[in-house]
């Protein structure tokens, strides 16, 4: 199981820009590594995070080899009504976390 940890201003003013960070614990495995045993241990990536506002895509991010385990992000966002922000990370072997967040203007 998944742990995320979003990040969002305490207020936030209609039409002001505003940063979110968002981050999701997960054991990332390369693929390059072998077990004690000499077992190649299979890939297990996170390689997809999007982040929706009422539905709309306003965020999203391809995840590579290279990004280290548990990536976080940081991405500025406009919101001229409150709403519900969806954030969804996928990955190898089935992987999907989501969480949703109230963003309530000031």
């Amino acid at each position: 199981m998944a742990r995320a940890v979003i990040q969002l201003p305490e207020r936030v003013v209609a039409g002001a820009v505003f940063e979110v960070r968002a981050t999701v614990a997960h054991a990332m495995e390369t693929g390059y590594r072998s077990s004690d045993e000499g077992a190649r241990l299979p890939r297990d990536l996170v390689r997809h995070f999007e982040c929706r506002f009422e539905g709309e895509l306003v965020f999203e991010a391809r995840l590579f080899a290279a990004v280290a385990a548990n990536p976080w992000l940081s991405f500025w966002l406009r919101a001229q009504r409150p709403g519900e922000l969806r954030f969804i990370w996928r990955g190898d072997q089935g992987f999907e976390h989501v969480e949703t967040r109230r963003l309530n203007l000031a």
